[in-house]
């Protein structure tokens, strides 16, 4: 896809401060036209099906349903959606679930106001982009101990594994999901058999050691 052709993307970000900022630098490149902004993962669903834009841009971490949960839902009704990811998420866990899931790109926050736009770009014409701070987690992608057990959880297990082992209690994780605390009861009681761990110390331990949290 050209330079010629007007590329419209739908921004995802919970923070509206966040959505400005990448929005004014999307709309200064020629071609580049921001149609809609979400800021969760619902609105991100609604908007996508509502706007179709070319691109859809979607960060990861967000209350209710989270970006992945809901690329993975758009990517199930639209097997051709072309999004791209933007975390501050840098390791192998989260870009091997990001990939495995048919989302197209990856870039992390730290870089985004450098890459975002060649990201938008190449996305755009149905090809990967990972960023390249990503690159050695690409390589450790497949190579991590731990991190196969954890390709076994849903979006919604994922992140109630990584707030668990974020020392989040389990009414805390309700609010920040939406959530009541009987289901986020039930999702710990599955991660925790999934991943063979018995305890929140054990958890925590993993997590720590395939890189979802930083000690």
């Amino acid at each position: 896809m050209g330079d010629k052709t007007r590329l419209n993307v739908l921004l995802v970000d919970d923070h509206e401060v966040v959505r400005a900022g990448y929005r004014r630098l999307l709309e200064a490149t020629p071609n580049i036209e921001v149609i809609a902004e979400a800021s969760s993962g619902e609105e991100a669903y609604q908007d996508y099906f509502k706007y179709h834009p070319d691109v859809l841009v979607m960060d990861l971490s967000m209350p209710g349903m989270g970006g992945l949960e809901a690329s993975m839902r758009i990517l199930a009704k639209d097997s051709t959606a072309k999004i791209l990811v933007f975390s501050v998420h840098e390791n192998e866990v989260f870009l091997t679930r990001v990939l495995d899931s048919g989302i197209l790109g990856y870039i992390s926050k730290r870089s985004a106001s450098r890459v975002m736009i060649d990201a938008v770009r190449q996305v755009a014409t149905g090809s990967v982009y990972i960023g390249q701070e990503m690159m050695p987690y690409l390589a450790k992608r497949r190579s991590t101990p731990g991190s196969d057990t954890v390709a076994g959880l849903t979006p919604r297990e994922f992140e109630v594994f990584q707030l668990l082992a974020d020392s989040k209690s389990v009414n805390n994780i309700a609010e920040i999901l939406n959530l009541s605390p009987k289901t986020v009861g039930h999702h710990y009681t599955s991660v925790k058999k999934k991943l063979g761990v018995s305890d929140i110390a054990a958890l925590t331990r993993l997590a720590i050691r395939i890189g979802v949290i930083t000690p």
